[in-house]
């Protein structure tokens, strides 16, 4: 157990943390003196980690409720009141994925990513926003993805919902201010059972799964459990990359260039005119990897 206990008995719910990055969080969390609602659908993976936490020193309980369930959301953040006296955190690490590329994407591929990832997101934080409104503090950190603020290829579904994670955060945090309430993202590199799904069809596939193996949750973990904790009181909006030993505070969308045509604009004063202009600051359709381009230390 750390010496500085900067979760020292507060209450929080943890999804998705039987393994991977989630078990990495419930440990960090519980390592800092928090006591962790383990969350997962495997009950015998959230029971292993209420063991370890046991174990270590700790207070944690499972929990396999499903996040895509709004009684079932209320149900762990209930939880975490009833038995720690308070819920004083969430962390959205719930997910799944479906991969396929978009002309075969079908429905059902879309709704089961969309439903775990965002609607999920959103159940969970929901459910203890009366509690941190009613106690007037509380935080959320929610994992969105670089697929979503950047792009990939085959993951039309899970980019769409994990930049509707960014933007739900930042909803949560503008709404929530007033009551003291924090809500931020990071954008995990980890290898995981989520990403152990990726396909390994081609050399670049392999070439990035084979990088991920070397990036372990609990560098991820331990940023999560930091954004919890009440150091962290003037954080709140934000969106974080952790990969390996390094931290990257990521861009939000904000004008770059503007043109402007007193009497308006026609179709073809916008091709003779406006796009030419804003041209040079087209963004390239570029995936994650093209952006972070060198390997993490």
């Amino acid at each position: 157990m750390s010496e500085t206990k900067h979760l020292e008995g507060k209450g929080v719910v943890v999804t998705g943390a039987g393994r991977g990055i989630g078990r990495a969080i419930a440990l960090a969390v519980a390592n800092a003196g928090g006591k962790v609602i383990v969350n997962d659908l495997d009950r015998d993976v959230a029971e292993e980690v209420c063991a370890e936490i046991t174990a270590m020193g700790g207070e944690a309980l499972p929990n396999t409720d499903s996040v895509t369930s709004w009684e079932g959301a209320n149900t762990m953040v209930t939880q975490a009141v009833d038995n720690f006296g308070s819920v004083n955190g969430v962390v959205n690490n719930a997910g799944n994925l479906r991969d396929v590329i978009f002309h075969k994407m079908t429905q059902d591929d879309f709704d089961q990513v969309v439903g775990v990832h965002l609607k999920g997101s959103f159940n969970v934080a929901r459910a203890a926003a009366t509690h941190f409104r009613n106690q007037e503090g509380g935080a959320c950190v929610h994992m969105t993805s670089t697929s979503g603020l950047i792009g990939n290829f085959g993951q039309a579904n899970y980019a769409a919902a994990k930049a509707g994670v960014a933007a739900l955060s930042k909803s949560i945090a503008l709404d929530m201010q007033r009551f003291n309430v924090r809500s931020n993202c990071i954008a995990p590199f980890a290898w995981s059972r989520m990403t152990a799904s990726i396909p390994t069809d081609t050399p670049d596939q392999v070439e990035r799964v084979e990088k991920l193996k070397k990036m372990t949750p609990e560098k991820v973990a331990i940023v999560a459990a930091a954004l919890l904790s009440d150091k962290a009181v003037d954080i709140s909006g934000q969106i974080f990359a952790v990969r390996m030993n390094e931290i990257f505070l990521m861009g939000q969308s904000r004008p770059l260039r503007s043109v402007h045509a007193g009497d308006g604009w026609d179709m073809d004063s916008i091709f003779d005119r406006a796009m030419p202009a804003l041209e040079s600051h087209f963004y390239p359709l570029d995936r994650s990897q093209d952006v972070f381009t060198w390997d993490p230390a």
